[in-house]
């Protein structure tokens, strides 16, 4: 699946997406991925970063409050006007681009660092998006990203319950089996039902990655891993959000963080 198209699934997401995650319906999201990812960015004050695939800007949002002076980036056209509209009503001083992570419109070395939640998986070449994210790097800035768990949700998962409805073990299957733009089609869990009906699911092409593929892609591209993340659940988390208690039997998400060294010559990868 080539660039175009998924661009096309995304612009068509972008305004259910928006409503239903500012509503609150992205229980994953608020209640541990996103915290847990801003919990191991490192001290961003001062710096200017890159949101990639920032969407409708909540999480671009979140890091420009921690200090950074941030751009957004996004692929589909209606994600980024919800964001401009709330940069407006509320600045944080967050210019949005549209763009494509393929090929990033900024000349080389322009950011301190860039993140990407939850986007990089949903980029049909990953490979060159990490070229030009270690372009668009100063020497010794850093990427840090978040994804699917490529262990532990492969192309089939499923929880697997006890009898009073505890995740107890995950089934997964087709780990080996990379996918290129397979769609997947589904609304967050949190929706209530009522709304749900008559809703159009959202379509999100898939590009899995083994985690031997991730971590290939990343060296490749002359980045040096520094940081693994794995967010779990604690038992307070549990309760309080039932929706994130299987992430206490295996991880959902991966976070990981990998820098451009400051020295070009200690790395083989691309100039």
């Amino acid at each position: 699946m080539d660039a175009k198209t998924v661009a096309a699934h995304w612009e068509g997401n972008a305004d259910a997406w928006t409503k239903y995650s500012r509503a609150g319906y992205d229980r994953y999201r608020d209640a541990l991925n996103t915290p847990a990812f801003l919990a191991m960015l490192p001290p961003v004050a001062g710096l200017n970063g890159l949101d990639l695939g920032c969407g409708e800007g909540t999480n671009t949002r979140a890091v420009a409050e921690l200090g950074a002076k941030m751009t957004g980036l996004d692929i589909a056209p209606t994600f980024l006007r919800h964001a401009r509209e709330t940069e407006a009503e509320d600045p944080r001083g967050i210019d949005y681009v549209l763009g494509d992570g393929l090929g990033l419109g900024f000349e080389d070395g322009r950011f301190h660092f860039v993140t990407a939640f939850m986007s990089m998986m949903d980029m049909s070449d990953q490979a060159a998006v990490l070229a030009e994210v270690r372009r668009v790097l100063k020497p010794g800035g850093f990427l840090q990203f978040s994804i699917l768990h490529p262990c532990f949700v492969p192309p089939k998962r499923r929880n697997i319950r006890d009898a009073q409805g505890e995740p107890v073990a995950v089934e997964i299957a087709d780990y080996f089996r990379e996918t290129d733009g397979e769609v997947e089609s589904w609304l967050f869990s949190s929706i209530p039902e009522a709304e749900r009906q008559g809703q159009k699911p959202f379509t999100v092409p898939r590009f899995h990655r083994t985690l031997s593929s991730w971590v290939s892609m990343i060296v490749g591209a002359g980045l040096t891993i520094e940081a693994f993340g794995e967010p779990m659940a604690s038992p307070e988390q549990a309760a309080a959000e039932p929706v994130v208690a299987d992430t206490r039997v295996a991880p959902i998400f991966l976070h990981i963080r990998a820098r451009k060294p400051v020295d070009e010559r200690s790395t083989s990868g691309p100039a």
